[in-house]
């Protein structure tokens, strides 16, 4: 587990664990990285956006539910609740990365820079699975 400093010294440190993307299937251009954010703190927090080196735009998604259709769509954040714990996993919320420079390949590693609205940028470094990862 990461453990990240908030740039308040009063909060406790948000826990970022099982950070993981998954292999490119064939020439995607695309991928996502999924993990697990827990906030021991009082008062809740966001992820408000993503960077890394592996791709041309990194943004923050969830999945719809359009007439029966999933769909990802872009969010402006994800909410880190007080106390709480906030999953980002297939299916559901995820960081994405558009316009891969290159295809994320099994047993990769790559850093992953999230920015918090309250506990700042923390960099996570991201384990590369298998395409059939869930």
């Amino acid at each position: 587990m990461i453990l990240a400093s908030p740039a308040s010294a009063a909060a406790a440190e948000l826990g970022i664990s099982g950070v993981w993307a998954r292999a490119s299937a064939g020439m995607a251009r695309a991928g996502a990285a999924f993990m697990t954010i827990d906030n021991p703190n009082p008062q809740a927090d966001a992820l408000i956006a993503a960077e890394a080196g592996v791709s041309g735009v990194v943004e923050l998604h969830t999945h719809i539910d359009d007439n029966g259709v999933m769909r990802m769509r872009k969010v402006p954040r994800i909410a880190v609740p007080a106390n709480g714990r906030t999953e980002m996993k297939p299916g559901g919320l995820h960081v994405m990365f558009i316009g891969l420079t290159a295809p994320l390949k099994e047993g990769q590693r790559f850093d992953l820079t999230l920015v918090f609205e309250k506990a700042g940028r923390i960099v996570v470094p991201v384990e590369v699975k298998s395409a059939k990862a869930r």
